[in-house]
């Protein structure tokens, strides 16, 4: 499936990124790319660099197994291979469909000095970041239908990315905006799994 894995993932950040960005362009004039990383060294900055370090090993390991790597022992399954694409193609639709929720809210990245409406609706009211767990859901799919080392890494990297940008930057930002609306929304719908990573008073506090 090393072809099929590496044609989903190119088709993943085609919408996710690709397309999404020309929608929001059309409909708003503003690409809702917000790129800066910030001082070298920061919390935001490394959350930036394992993002991007996740993509390039995203794309390396279907390319890694292509060129022959072998698969990790244990997982290497017919069935665990097929239940990996059904999880990347809906992970895939998750993420579009998350991001489309967010309307003209959507942005890549946080400008601190930017404020945007919050969104609390659809699948947001499950999870309060529900793109995040799609693309997480989407690596890990992928990571199954090419089960080796690198793909592994990804979704690693992904995971530890996602969880930095999100504790460390995006919460702070968005108690610093939208303050006791947001407390309250966190305290009743978990960070990336329904009910999981709850915050009592703020973000940081879990239930």
């Amino acid at each position: 499936m090393p072809w099929l894995a590496l044609l989903l993932y190119l088709l993943g950040l085609l919408l996710a990124f690709g397309w999404r960005t020309l929608s929001q362009w059309r409909r708003t004039s503003d690409t809702g790319l917000r790129l800066d990383a910030g001082p070298p060294g920061t919390l935001r900055w490394w959350a930036k660099l394992l993002f991007l370090a996740s993509l390039v090993l995203g794309f390396a390991g279907p390319a890694a197994a292509l060129a022959g790597l072998p698969a990790l022992p244990g997982i290497d399954e017919r069935w665990l291979h097929v239940a990996g694409l059904v999880v990347a193609v809906a992970g895939i639709a998750a993420t579009l469909a998350a991001q489309l929720a967010m309307g003209t809210s959507w942005r890549v990245g946080v400008d601190p000095a930017e404020r945007t409406d919050l969104v609390t609706g659809g699948a947001f009211a499950l999870v309060r970041n529900p793109i995040f767990t799609a693309m997480a859901a989407t690596t890990l799919g992928l990571t199954l239908m090419v089960p080796n080392a690198v793909a592994l890494a990804a979704w690693l990297v992904l995971i530890l990315a996602l969880q930095l940008q999100v504790r460390a930057v995006e919460e702070p930002h968005l108690v610093a905006t939208h303050g006791e609306a947001y407390r309250r929304y966190a305290a009743r719908v978990g960070r990336f799994l329904p009910g999981v990573g709850r915050c009592a008073t703020r973000p940081g506090t879990s239930a």
